[in-house]
């Protein structure tokens, strides 16, 4: 009798099918983890992750907390491997708590080839990321850098007036805005463009 049709295989063939698709079903979540991993902490706030609107918030609410400052800090690295010169263009600035700012970083391509990097951020103490809410932003967008080719990345952003009915948060007198401009190996057909016309237009 063929081992092909005893029980005995049978049953391997359903645990071999079973595995796969375990393999599979692993996979997926493994793909999935990272997007969804940062939509948590956008709408959370954890891990020091920025909250993003569409426009400042209106005047009656800026009213509430007339008077209250903030100190906010601004700190830029580069991860190795990244031939860039990534720096803030203020150390730090004190603002009304809910005024809208704009601050500017700085990237230089320091090699003689064209680098695509792309930043990361995030904010200090952690309970303030959901408080410090950016309008606009360069990060999370490749950003490549001709030759010698120097950059200024502005950021839009405020602090929510919200930030006054945390019994926690409401404490932090200074908060951190820090971003992380990381290599990236293949960068989009896009990106690459933008570049080539920003270089032959100036």
């Amino acid at each position: 009798m063929s081992q092909a049709g005893t029980p005995l295989a049978a049953a391997n063939r359903r645990t071999g099918a079973v595995v796969a698709l375990g393999a599979v079903a692993m996979l997926g979540v493994a793909y999935a983890a990272v997007p969804l991993y940062r939509l948590f902490c956008q709408v959370t706030g954890f891990g020091g992750t920025t909250q993003v609107a569409a426009a400042a918030p209106a005047a009656d609410r800026l009213a509430a907390v007339a008077g209250r400052t903030i100190k906010i800090r601004f700190d830029a690295n580069t991860a190795p491997g990244l031939p860039w010169r990534f720096r803030q263009k203020q150390n730090e600035v004190t603002i009304p708590i809910g005024e809208k700012r704009l601050a500017f970083y700085s990237a230089t391509n320091s090699s003689g080839r064209p680098v695509t990097g792309r930043a990361v951020f995030n904010v200090s103490p952690d309970v303030a990321g959901q408080y410090f809410i950016k309008i606009a932003c360069f990060c999370f967008t490749e950003q490549t850098l001709q030759p010698g080719e120097t950059v200024d990345m502005p950021v839009t952003w405020y602090v929510d007036p919200a930030i006054m009915d945390d019994p926690v948060a409401s404490k932090i007198d200074e908060i951190t805005l820090s971003y992380t401009f990381y290599p990236v190996d293949k960068p989009g057909a896009e990106q690459l463009s933008a570049a080539t016309n920003r270089n032959t237009s100036g």
